[in-house]
């Protein structure tokens, strides 16, 4: 039996573009709400990050976890996707490409 006092996480990887569509970042995080929150403060601070540069903000893919290392295997896999190949992925999940933000606001 699991110990109650351990509780259970939530991991998230996710992909996040521009209003465009035409770049892509992918991360990682326990809480996706603020992360998302984050990128979008970092673009309206300027902070220099990849994501800032190019004005990504935008959810448009997702996958939750239980277990913090099957999540960092996904994203470092996801990584090493062609671009052709995330964007099948994006579509099969999101087929009109809608932004996700609201499901976590």
């Amino acid at each position: 039996m699991l110990n109650p006092q351990l509780g259970f996480h939530s991991y998230y990887i996710y992909i996040i573009t521009n209003k465009y569509r035409s770049t892509f970042y992918i991360g990682i995080t326990n809480n996706l709400r603020s992360r998302l929150n984050q990128h979008k403060e970092n673009i309206e601070l300027n902070v220099k990050t990849f994501a800032s540069k190019y004005e990504l903000q935008f959810l448009v893919y997702y996958e939750k976890f239980v277990w913090v290392n099957e999540a960092i295997a996904r994203e470092k896999e996801l990584k090493k996707w062609n671009r052709d190949k995330k964007m099948k992925l994006i579509k099969d999940q999101n087929p009109t490409f809608e932004f996700l933000n609201g499901h976590f606001e």
